[in-house]
Formats: C-alpha cells, structure tokens, sequence
C-alpha cells in the first residue's frame, strides 16, 4: 500500500506518560513491519488512522476531521493495562499517509465551480487505498477498527471487507444521517449510495437517524427497499435504547457485518456536524460493547470527530470507544 505509514513502538513512544509501577497501554501494543505478515500476528485487532477531511469537505461540510487520530492516540496509548485492557490483543497497524491529499486539497480555490468535484476525485483515491488496507487485513482473519477522517471512508470499508469475504456485508450505522446521498461526485455523504451500488453492502440499517436532517428522498428510498431500514432518533429517546440497539444488532449480526460510529449522533460530540441532541457518550459505549461480541463482527469504524487542538476530552471519548470494542 504506496500510501500506508507503518508504525513501529518508536512512533508512540514519546507520547506514553510512564509511571513507576504501572504498565501502560501503549508499552505492549502490538506491532509489524509490513502488511503481509498480519496473518501471522496473535493479536485479534489491527487498528489504523485516516488523518483525512476531504470527503467532509467535499459534501460542503467543515473540515477538522483530520485531527481525531491523534487526539485518540495520544489518550489510547495512556490508558492502563490492567485485567480488563489486554493490548496483546491490538496491533496498532499505522495510519494512512494523508498529507499528499490534503496539500492537494488546501492548494483548491473554494471559487472553482468545481472545487466539491475535485476533492471527490481525491476521495476516489483515498477509497482505494482504504479497501486495500481493509481486505488485506479481513484476508488476514482480523478485524480491522478504522479511525477516520470523514464517513466518506465507509465505502473503502466496506468495500475491502466484501472483497475479503467475497460477498457482500451488512452494516449497522449509529448516525444522525443515512450518507445515502445521490451518486455524485464522492464525498462523506454518499459512501454507503456508492457501497450498493457496487454490490459491496447488503442490509443496512441507520441507528439514531434524525428527522430534521433526512431529505424526504431518501426516506422514500428507505421505505421503498427491503434492505435499507432505520430507527428515528426521536422515538428511541423515549424507549430503552440499549435493548431497541440489541434488537437491530440481532438482525444485522446474522450474517458478516460491519459497525459505523458516526459521532455526529452523539449530543454535544466536537464533529463535523455538532448536534445538541442525540445518543450520550455512555450510550454509545453500551452499543459498542455489544457489537464487538458479535461473531460476525468484521470491522468498527469510528468516524466524523473533530477535535479543537489539544481537546484532551474528545481523545479520551475515542479510546473508550477503541477499549470497549476489544475487551
């Protein structure tokens, strides 16, 4: 992968705050030197950074995005080894080497009426370096957790992981938002449109969907096919929203399946499209727990974050979300 920065230890080293009698997570995490040897690794997990926000920017939307992987290193790296976080069970893969894209992005004058198509033709190449990285690692009987970045990376996603399996897979996506925009050029909200239509992503069902923010389209869309479900943010604030999440699951999880956290769903979260009502933090940390037991289970993305500089909270909200999915 021409793009893939490999990490080795010496690439976190200097962000561990080590302690007299106490192990910290990053001192064990688990590492390679090239792709290919995955399949030899113990350790279950393999996870990598997209410090990506053209496709937020592409589908008009503000960028910020790129900055959450290493908001969440730096607090995933700290937390304690312990009985309950096992980090031989993650090997921490690298991240994608965005910073061609985005030179090229930032050098686009936002008055080009074609500015939003050119990101998109940047977006294109971003896809398939993701579904390469992702089928090399589902290939390889891991499962990737994915930390972009926009959700425009859902489409490299779960394009990969078809590719690996050889069918295509089902996907359950806490979101405000469907990203079932129509089929121009790519950017953070049409990557599922473009998953299906490539015959990647079979059932898809939306979790937290909010009514103010779903053109009617798309919920004719919804409603028209016997694969494309959804469950409205507003009728689930009033209902046990980790058993209504747990009902879901169970439909979804029948067969391989990916996990789509797009923290606009969270009240309050630093994202791409900030919200003050949606899914609390402790929420989404139940949703994840029970996803990550499923058997099916073939990838977690994490997506949309955007923390201001040195937002020591919005990391650590990131590695819960990491350390919850692996226990």
């Amino acid at each position: 992968m021409r793009a893939l920065k490999v990490y080795s230890f010496k690439n976190i080293e200097k962000l561990i705050s080590t302690r007299k009698g106490e192990t910290k997570f990053g001192e064990k995490l688990q590492f390679v030197s090239e792709l290919d040897t995955l399949k030899d690794q113990k350790a279950k997990y393999v996870l990598f950074g997209i410090p990506e926000d053209i496709g937020v920017r592409a589908n008009h939307g503000k960028a910020g995005t790129s900055g959450a992987w290493m908001a969440a290193l730096k607090s995933l790296v700290n937390i304690q080894q312990n009985r309950f976080n096992k980090p031989e069970s993650l090997l921490l893969l690298g991240e994608l080497n965005c910073d061609e894209w985005m030179e090229k992005a930032s050098n686009l004058g936002e008055e080009d009426p074609n500015y939003h198509v050119k990101l998109g033709d940047l977006v294109k190449e971003i896809d398939e370096q993701v579904s390469a990285i992702v089928e090399k690692i589902v290939a390889a009987g891991k499962i990737p957790i994915i930390l972009g970045g926009g959700h425009n990376n859902a489409f490299g996603n779960i394009k990969g992981s078809a590719k690996a399996l050889k069918n295509p897979v089902n996907v359950i996506n806490i979101d405000a938002h469907t990203d079932l925009r129509q089929l121009e050029h790519r950017h953070s909200g049409n990557g599922f449109s473009y998953a299906i239509k490539g015959e990647f992503l079979k059932n898809y069902h939306v979790f937290g969907l909010q009514k103010n923010y779903t053109p009617e389209y798309i919920f004719q869309e919804m409603e028209q096919s016997e694969t494309l479900t959804y469950s409205l943010a507003e009728e689930l604030f009033s209902e046990d929203v980790s058993e209504r999440f747990s009902e879901e699951l169970e439909k979804i999880a029948q067969a391989d399946f990916g996990v789509e956290l797009d923290c606009d769903a969270i009240t309050g979260f630093p994202s791409s499209a900030v919200s003050p009502s949606g899914f609390s933090v402790n929420a989404v940390r139940r949703f994840i727990s029970l996803a990550g037991k499923k058997e099916n289970c073939r990838y977690f993305h994490i997506c949309e974050a955007s923390p201001t500089e040195n937002d020591a909270q919005t990391g650590k909200a990131l590695a819960y979300f990491i350390s919850d999915f692996i226990r």
